[in-house]
This record gives C-alpha cells, structure tokens and sequence, in this order.
C-alpha cells in the first residue's frame, strides 16, 4: 500500500487527456448529429457565396486580365471608378437607383396586392391564379423575347405599333427599342410584370398561415374595413415573409441587368441607346467578360456588394423584429 505524502495531497490533479480540448470542440462533438444534417448547406454557402465573395474583394486591389499575374495596385481600381468612370457616375449608378427605387417598392407592393387578392379568392380556384401571376417570373428571359420583343418591335408588325396605327394615335411607327427616353421606362414595365416571384409565392404563403379568429377578434375589437385589417393584423402577421419578400426584391432589382440587354440585342444593338438602360451589373459584364478588365469590374461588384447589404439593412430595420438583427 502505497501512503501520499501531504506534498502530493496539495498537488492539483492533472487534466486528462479529454478535459484539454476546447470547450468549442466538445461542443462540437456532442452536437455532430446536427451539423451533418447542415454540412451540405454549409459546404455550398461556401463554395458558391464566401469564396466568390472574397475572391472578388481580393481582385478588386489587383490589376488583372484573366491571363498575366495579377498586379497589386492598391485603391486605384476604387479610384478610377469614383473619379473617371463617366458612364459609372453618369448613367450606371443613376439607372440603377432609379430602377431599384421603382421596381423594388412597386414590385413589392404589387406582390403584396395580389397575394391578398388571390387569398380572398375560393381555394379551388386560388391554384390557378397563383400559377398565372408567378409563371412570368418562370418564363424569364425567354418570355421576354417571344413577347415583349414582339410588342415592342419597331415595324408596323409589332403589336403596339399596330394597334396604335389602326386607331390613328401616330402616322408613322415608333422605334420603341432605339429611343432612350422610352427605352428604361420599358424596362420598368417588363420588370414589375415579371416581379411575381418567390418573394409573391412566400406572402401568399404567410396570408395562408394566419389563424382566423384573430380577424374575428380584431373585428370585435373596432377594425372597420380592409384596410385597417391589413395595417393592423395582417402585417404584422407575416412579417418574417414580408421582410423574406423585401430582401429578394432588393437583390432582384439590384443584380437586373440580362432585360435591358437582350432588349438592346434584340434590334441589333450590343448596348442599351445611349446608355439609358446601363446597370451597374451591365458596367460589370462589360469589363468583366469584354475588356477583361477582371480587377476593375471586381471593385465594381464590391461596391454594388455593399449597395445591397445597405439595402438589405434598411429592410431589416423596417421589417425585422429583434431576432433577426
């Protein structure tokens, strides 16, 4: 029998080799179940959102073409784009903002609208409204081709044209896709008829969700009309899918740019008139994929990164609860 001096009594214990790990990675051993079941999500927010996302903010200090060594320059990308780049202060960021500001809010409101409307409707029929109001945002670009392009054409064949003709309202027909005063407002048009996207499909989806009896006690409470149902109980109901809706119509309207140039292509042009329909995603796809100016159109989507998240900000603010911050 071995006795313990007092010395080896005072002595703490040694951890063992399990105690030494980190409380992060017990932590993360324990709930390994649960970060299996995320790994496929994680992996692919990384692979597609984070490392794009970094490579870009890397690129945007380098000067660089796609085929020599990237060239550290510092700010001047930012630089440039701030103090020369005409066609960036004087059309792209101009467009865009006035794009954003109508498309966004207008699309938004009217995905909102039509959401309450359909929901009002009997559920046997809700179905295939839901379906014609979200199939344009499916159609996309093609749909855009066969019909606006068509509407729009600059012929006495094209719809508008001809109807206009018919009835007299002009002599001779309109170049509707070579005028640049008409060109951005048909842009804006098309925009909010192909708006109905998830952003609509996730409010209808929220309308769906809201229990009855808080209208019939709201009702019982002094609400009057449709209108205070809505500001009252209905909004704040579906909050989470109002602010889901507010983000995606930010990205959308932010990221547009594919309408205005297949528009342009469409009569021959490979821009917009007189860079009346220039976004800052079209200032991107220009240096990126026709000047190959790599660098420089990665300062631009650093700029336009930080556009959004500002946007997306602001709509958290007005739409968020304390959760989301």
């Amino acid at each position: 029998m071995i006795l313990k001096t007092a010395e080896d009594l005072q002595q703490p214990k040694t951890a063992g080799p399990l105690s030494r790990k980190p409380k992060w990675v017990s932590s993360l051993w324990k709930h390994r179940a649960s970060y299996l079941f995320i790994a496929p999500f994680m992996i692919s927010f990384i692979i597609f959102i984070v490392v794009p996302v970094l490579a870009a903010v890397i690129l945007s200090f380098f000067s660089f073409d796609a085929v020599s060594r990237p060239r550290f320059n510092g700010w001047n990308n930012f630089l440039a784009i701030l103090s020369q780049d005409r066609i960036f202060l004087q059309n792209a960021i101009p467009n865009t903002f006035k794009f954003a500001i109508i498309v966004g809010p207008g699309g938004y409101a009217l995905s909102f609208f039509l959401a309450w409307l359909i929901h009002q409707l009997p559920k046997k029929i809700r179905d295939y409204f839901t379906l014609a109001i979200y199939a344009p945002s499916l159609a996309g670009g093609v749909a855009m081709v066969v019909v606006w392009v068509v509407l729009f054409s600059g012929d006495s064949v094209g719809y508008l044209n001809n109807l206009l003709l018919s009835f007299g309202i002009i002599d001779t027909p309109q170049l509707w896709l070579k005028d640049p005063r008409l060109f951005m407002n048909i842009m804006i048009v098309i925009s909010l008829w192909s708006s109905m996207g998830v952003g609509f499909l996730a409010m209808l989806a929220g309308l769906q969700t809201i229990n009855e009896e808080m209208l019939e006690a709201g009702s019982i409470d002094g609400i009057s009309n449709r209108l205070q149902e809505i500001i009252y109980i209905i909004i704040p109901a579906i909050k989470p899918q109002m602010l889901f809706g507010a983000i995606m119509a930010v990205v959308g309207t932010l990221k547009a740019g594919m309408i205005g140039s297949i528009l342009a292509q469409s009569t021959g042009q490979k821009i917009t008139p007189q860079y009346s329909g220039h976004l800052i995603i079209n200032h991107i796809d220009d240096f990126a994929f026709i000047r190959y100016e790599i660098g420089y159109a990665a300062a631009l989507s650093v700029i336009l990164l930080a556009i959004m998240y500002g946007a997306s900000r602001f709509s958290i603010q007005l739409f968020g609860t304390k959760g989301d911050e």
